[in-house]
């Protein structure tokens, strides 16, 4: 893994290296007053999210869902509840009776999972439409701040396949994509809620 981000990283600055040599100073201003390369990392994905818009839709998912999450939470409850009672009168109830309520539990089990792993595939589908049709957006923002700052390669430092071993704090651009996002979509800062127990 840690061959591969090398190998991708080397890669990526022989390219850009090549194609800055490739290019005759007459024909490029950009090549005159060529320096340094200018590397800047952003965590594109948890950045698509943290913009007013993706953070509005975020909610607005989550609103939608809750009726369902609040369903398996009162079924967990229910399965809980069941299980001490059982524990607690197991020796009080005859095999039959145990086999039944044992039985009962399961079935709620099979159930909870069930309602889980359906909540869990829709939660995920409407995200990624939700992220899908906003990233494009904040990827032309990303683009068009990168070129405004010079910057001549921007990686994704992002959770899933970082391509990065070690980058400085400086060269993290999420902070001024977002607010860049933020002015060109007009989409207000969603209100601050309370927080969660």
């Amino acid at each position: 893994m840690l061959k591969n981000a090398i190998n991708v990283l080397v890669l990526t600055l022989g390219l850009a290296l090549s194609a800055a040599g490739q290019t005759p100073a007459a024909q490029s201003p950009a090549a005159e007053s060529a320096g340094p390369m200018k590397i800047a990392v952003i965590p594109f994905q948890a950045v698509v999210a943290q913009t007013n818009e993706g953070q509005r839709d975020l909610a607005n998912i989550e609103k939608k869902f809750q009726p369902r999450t609040d369903q398996l939470k009162a079924l967990n409850s229910e399965i809980e509840g069941l299980e001490k009672d059982l524990q607690s009168q197991a020796d009080k109830l005859t095999g039959a009776d145990r086999a039944s309520r044992a039985k009962t539990i399961d079935e709620k089990k099979k159930r909870l999972q069930h309602l889980a792993e359906e909540l869990r595939n829709d939660g995920n589908g409407e995200l990624k439409q939700v992220l899908g049709d906003l990233a494009p957006k904040v990827y032309d923002v990303m683009v068009s701040y990168a070129k405004q700052q010079g910057y001549t390669v921007v990686f994704d430092a992002g959770q899933e396949q970082p391509l990065l071993l070690y980058a400085s704090e400086s060269v993290n651009i999420s902070k001024p994509v977002i607010d860049a996002y933020n002015t060109k979509s007009g989409v207000p800062a969603p209100p601050a809620s309370a927080p969660k127990q």
